[in-house]
């Protein structure tokens, strides 16, 4: 995060804001699966493997659709260099937008499917040579970065690297509270409110780029 320009790590802010609004709404329809949060969706694979086998479909084909997202993304990532940013999350917001429609449907195993997929392809939004450099849908990382930031502080030797994960963390949970509330009020909304967003991010990006 702190290579970034200020520009940039807004972004990156509402990338991880993005992926907790989707993943909260996610979690609502599937009942507990998760649509960007994949070692949790790994955990509750290992489980129902071990207890239940017929329930190992869901987590396995959620993790399937991010793994084919993180793999495309990569893939177009290399092709749109330059571009990079702004044409990943035109995908996002397309494939959200679809996922809506599906969900506004009746279709929800369609709708977590293009969710999860769009969530592995926008953690390569921000990659160079190929590596992710800011994971933007899974916060382990982020927190631990952060705690050695608190913890290089609390020894009087700040650590310039660990500047920006707290924030980051932050974003994931305040989207996934704003996914709480309104999937409590309708799924749909809460899909719908994503693909503002993500639209919102393709504007950002865009300019970024420019």
């Amino acid at each position: 995060m702190h290579r970034y320009d200020p520009a940039r790590q807004r972004l990156a802010l509402g990338l991880a804001a993005l992926a907790g609004l989707v993943d909260a709404t996610g979690f609502v329809v599937a009942g507990g699966y998760f649509t960007s949060f994949m070692s949790g969706n790994t955990t509750r694979l290992g489980v129902e493997l071990a207890q239940t086998p017929a329930l190992a479909l869901a987590p396995l084909g959620l993790i399937a659709a991010f793994l084919a997202g993180v793999i495309g993304g990569a893939l177009i990532g290399r092709r749109a260099e330059g571009r990079r940013k702004r044409v990943l999350l035109g995908i996002v917001a397309l494939l959200l937008a679809c996922g809506a429609g599906l969900l506004a449907a009746g279709l929800s195993i369609p709708f977590l499917a293009a969710s999860a997929l769009a969530m592995g392809l926008a953690n390569n939004v921000f990659a160079k040579a190929g590596e992710v450099t800011v994971g933007v849908t899974y916060m382990t990382g982020a927190l631990v970065r952060y705690g050695q930031g608190i913890a290089a502080r609390l020894a009087g030797e700040p650590l310039e690297s660990t500047r920006g994960y707290g924030l980051l963390w932050s974003a994931l949970a305040l989207g996934a509270v704003a996914g709480g509330v309104l999937s409590g009020i309708a799924p749909v909304l809460s899909a719908g409110s994503a693909c503002v967003v993500a639209l919102a991010l393709w504007i950002a990006a865009l300019r970024v780029e420019r």
